[in-house]
Order: C-alpha cells, then structure tokens, then sequence
C-alpha cells in the first residue's frame, strides 16, 4: 500500500487537471493518475483550438457556468503567465427557427448576453470571407473566442505541481473500492489509499465505474486543418471569428480561425461509435471529403490543400447533459464529466466545482441539472 492521500483524482487531462489544481490549491495532498501523459492526442482534450462561447444554444443552464469558466481562465492565465484565451467573436449560422441560432437567442435573452442578429446579407457584408446561405442568419456573440487546449491543461498541471500536487503518468487506475475508512485505487503497480476519489478519466469512465451503469457512449470525431486558397490575413483570428453552422436541421459544422496551422473545421457530432480500446486513429478520405464539401460551400476561401488531421473521442449522454457529482453507491466518489462533446470550456469551472464536491463544500451554482441520479434503472454496488 502506498502513501494515503487527501484525494487521488484519475485522469489528468481537462477536468481532472483542473479539478488537481483546486484541491492542491486548498492545501490538500493530491495524486492524479493518468495512463498517459498529457496533454497527449488519446482522448478528448486536444486539438489546438477549442471554442467559448456564452450565447450556448445547447440549454441557457449552461450560461452562469461558462461565466465562473471564463473568470477562472482569466484567473489561470494570470497565474501561469501565457496565453490561453483569444477572443475572436463568434457567428451562430442557421435559419432562425433552428436550433443553433434560436437556442443561442434563449440564452442571449435569458442572461442578457449582447449579441447582434445578421441577415445574410449583413453578415456577407462584415465577413465577406463567409458564404452565409440566403435565408440564414447569424447571430454575433461578440465575446466568444478560442482556447488552447493543450496550453490549458499544460497551465492547471503546472499550477497543480506548485502547489504540492503529485502525479504518475503511465500508470492507468485499474480499479477502485471504497468503504467508511476511505478509498483505494489500483494500478498494475501498486495501490494508494486517499480520503476521496474523482474520476475524470474521460472515454475511459464507463470502465471505472464501480458497478454503476449509466448510459454512455464514445463516439469518434474527426478534426481537419487546410491552407487557405485565398487571402491567407483573412482566416486569421483578427478578421475571422468562430462559426457553428447548422448547415441542415440539426446537423452542424464547426470552422475556427487560423492561428498558423490552417484554417480548422470539423463536423459536430455524426461519428462512429467506438471504444479508446478500438478507435481508428487514423483519419481516412471518407472522414475529409464531407468536410471539404462544407467548407467549399461556407468558406470557400479557406478550402485549400489539407495540412493536419487529427481523432478525437466524445463521450456521450442520453440527454447531451454533462455528468458532474457523487457516486450514487460511494459517496467518496465524485464522477466528472462526460461532456457529450461541448465540455472543454467549462474545464477551468469544473475543476473547481469537483473539488467543492470531494471536500463536500457548497458551490454557488446549481450543479443539480448533472447529478447522476437523473439517469433511471442506474445499478450501483458498493464496489
């Protein structure tokens, strides 16, 4: 047995960094295990950019969380001294009716989030590199913008280590137990004992979960980075924003500014569903071709040769809702957060609220929309 811990936290990307960070912060010991060594291109947290915005369509529940996450970025960036935040605008494009742009103006309404509503016309007129289709419009959050992902965790695991935190990377948990005296986690080289446990092992979570089962799903999704074709300054984060486009009901595609690697873009959701264990990580013509399609059509400009692709994996919920709280048989254990592919923003804010959650702390927001209770016929043993 190794040394007891105040909290072992396993999986030390987005949350599980940031979440190391905040508990190492309030002076507990802390140990974070993680079967690689990120930032690494294994899981969800990678990929260059990755998008903020307020004016969230998925739910406005989303909007005072996103808030305390762009304050606590803010926050990191000061502490580490880099940048991890660039503020570009974002453009939400669909038709009105839809769900991108009408969910966007609930939240923009609800939480007075400025914003401008553009026709097609409007919106060719400020961003002639964007072929906003006729009888579209796009909503401009002026405030949304790109992170870095690799930096962000690179920053919460810096900070997390200056404040005593210990991590093994290459060392997978491979199971757990916990009773009154505690917790116990097992790798194939040793155990070490602590007081509480997050898990925050991202696609890997459906395996560590100490007889509950919940129903979640991995899914593989594809990044692509081109050259510009034409006016390379105009792809850059000074002249282009982020842009979701619902290019058909329900089907959305993501286009991120150029910050030296190509002009990024992705198709939201629509992958195969997979495991880490059997993910092809490889990219395949079949994955760039409907891609390249959309960008002809929406950014002509940017479809030039194709520099960079890249896997990821989303994990998955019923309900697209996040998974952030306590173990329904162990109350030790907190379970954060198979983020059905739109978490990563919220990384700065989840760190902190799954530290509240391991020290049985409150937290100033409702974090009740993500409890595991809401999943029903879940089955739970003591582990």
């Amino acid at each position: 047995m190794h040394r007891t811990y105040d909290v072992i936290v396993v999986g030390a990307g987005a949350m599980g960094g940031a979440a190391a960070y905040r508990l190492a912060e309030r002076g507990h010991r802390v140990l974070a295990l993680d079967a690689f060594a990120p930032p690494h291109r294994m899981g969800s947290t990678h990929g260059g950019t990755r998008i903020i915005r307020e004016a969230y369509y998925e739910h406005p529940l989303y909007v005072p969380l996103v808030r305390r996450a762009y304050e606590r970025w803010a926050e990191v960036e000061e502490a580490c001294g880099r940048t991890l935040f660039v503020r570009t605008g974002g453009l939400m494009v669909g038709h009105e009716e839809g769900a991108l742009v009408a969910g966007a103006r609930a939240s923009a309404g609800e939480h007075a989030i400025p914003h401008e509503v553009l026709t097609s016309a409007e919106a060719r007129s400020a961003f002639p590199q964007f072929r906003v289709p006729e009888g579209m419009v796009a909503l401009l959050e002026h405030r949304a913008g790109i992170l870095f992902p690799e930096a962000c965790v690179e920053a919460h695991l810096s900070l997390a280590r200056a404040h005593g935190a210990e991590f093994r990377f290459g060392e997978a948990a491979t199971g757990w137990t916990a009773d009154d005296a505690g917790v116990r986690v097992t790798t194939a080289r040793g155990t070490y004992a602590a007081d509480r446990l997050v898990l925050a092992a991202g696609p890997w979570i459906p395996e560590l979960l100490g007889g509950l089962e919940l129903p979640l799903w991995v899914e593989r999704q594809t990044f692509h980075w081109y050259r510009p074709a034409e006016e390379p300054a105009a792809f850059g984060p000074a002249r282009c924003p982020i842009a979701l486009w619902e290019h058909e009901p329900g089907r959305i595609v993501a286009t991120f500014p150029d910050f030296g690697e190509g002009v990024k873009a992705q198709v939201h959701h629509e992958g195969a569903r997979t495991t880490p264990r059997d993910v092809a990580r490889d990219t395949t013509p079949d994955d760039e071709a409907p891609v390249r399609t959309l960008l002809r059509r929406l950014l002509p400009g940017a479809a030039g040769p194709l520099l960079d692709t890249s896997v990821c994996l989303y994990t998955n919920t019923p309900d697209a809702h996040f998974v952030l709280g306590l173990h329904p048989g162990n109350p030790r254990v907190v379970v954060a957060s198979p983020c059905s592919g739109h978490g990563f923003k919220f990384a700065s804010a989840i760190g902190e609220a799954v530290a509240s959650l391991a020290l049985g702390e409150p937290y100033p927001l409702d974090l009740s929309p993500f409890s595991l209770h809401r999943f029903a016929g879940t089955r739970t043993s003591a582990s």
